[in-house]
């Protein structure tokens, strides 16, 4: 008897921690999902998502920020209404009496600014393109960017490549403004002036930059391509740069980019002003938009011999001081 009713609590014991528990946890849960504050009129804060942030992270901020009572249910209701690779990278306006759902909800379509990155050797049409394609969303009901007059108004080589935060109601002014801005903060007039040493000026140095930017693959030859091509300049030899044939050439709808492979004849067939190859010296513009590292490879540029390089197949950088040399490379690393 006394066995039979031990087995009997025994099994009542385990029944009660079998259906109280998940109540329990349910009710837990659900607290941790309710509002921080119960104040309706609480005050707004922004919540800044950063680009390609876990939502782990996210929840962990909105809790340190007292956005929300609890980060694990944050995170476990995310996945419920599976929602995480909705969530939208910006800032948001969001209060502590706004409930976790809300909050979740918001931050997959409730942005006032997006993360925009614009990369290096970007020319204007390609960034335009970039902005809008990060701006023109379906929630984003106050769109005002104007790609034509982002392409119209932007100077090309100063609209500086970087990660901004952009408003989504930005005009194509706005964010011109923005990025030259950037670039004024960025680009100090005495790293311009050094250029002098090599009889270029502010612009030219641009100029430059921007080629370099096309032209070099690792940040580490960018300053021995600018030595090249400052000893180009000084020998009075073109500079025969593929891609100012590119940026000349234009959109190539073919090949479906703004810089399509060159080919053999249009190094004489592209009557350009911007054709290195038929023109000596400089470009009269930039032909993209260049980062700090290639205005910086610029304004010092490695003192070199060399006076020709090319990339290989592999990508890998073959250096010359003659003609004949260079050719001896295209032979060996190109034609083979």
């Amino acid at each position: 008897m006394f066995k039979n009713r031990k087995k009997l609590i025994s099994f009542a014991t385990i029944f009660i921690i079998l259906v109280a528990a998940p109540v329990t946890l349910n009710r837990i849960y659900n607290f941790g999902l309710e509002p921080v504050s119960k104040n309706p009129q609480e005050s707004s804060q922004i919540f800044v998502v950063h680009p390609g942030e876990p939502v782990v992270e996210i929840a962990k901020n909105l809790e340190k920020e007292n956005l929300i009572k609890n980060a694990l249910a944050f995170r476990l209701l995310v996945g419920r209404m599976g929602i995480a690779k909705n969530i939208q990278a910006g800032d948001f306006r969001l209060s502590s009496a706004m409930s976790s759902r809300q909050i979740a909800q918001e931050l997959t379509h409730g942005v006032l600014d997006v993360w925009i990155t614009l990369p290096e050797g970007l020319r204007i049409e390609e960034q335009a393109a970039k902005i809008e394609e990060k701006l023109k969303f379906g929630a984003n009901n106050v769109y005002a960017f104007d790609k034509s007059e982002y392409i119209k108004t932007a100077e090309e080589g100063y609209m500086f490549p970087d990660t901004y935060l952009i408003p989504k109601d930005a005009t194509a002014r706005q964010i011109v403004q923005k990025l030259r801005t950037t670039f004024d903060q960025k680009v100090t007039q005495q790293m311009l002036e050094i250029g002098k040493k090599n009889d270029l000026s502010a612009k030219d140095v641009i100029i430059l930059a921007s080629l370099v930017e096309r032209e070099a693959k690792t940040k580490d030859e960018k300053p021995t391509i600018a030595g090249i091509l400052v000893n180009r300049i000084k020998a009075g030899m073109p500079l025969q740069v593929d891609a100012t044939i590119q940026y000349a050439l234009g959109y190539d709808s073919s090949q479906k980019t703004w810089w399509p492979q060159v080919t053999q004849d249009q190094y004489t067939s592209a009557r350009s002003v911007y054709n290195t190859y038929l023109n000596a010296g400089l470009p009269p513009g930039p032909i993209a938009n260049p980062g700090i590292d290639s205005i910086s490879a610029v304004a010092n540029p490695v003192d070199t011999d060399y006076y020709y390089y090319l990339h290989d197949l592999e990508g890998k950088t073959h250096y010359a001081e003659t003609a004949q040399e260079h050719n001896q490379n295209v032979q060996e690393f190109i034609l083979k």
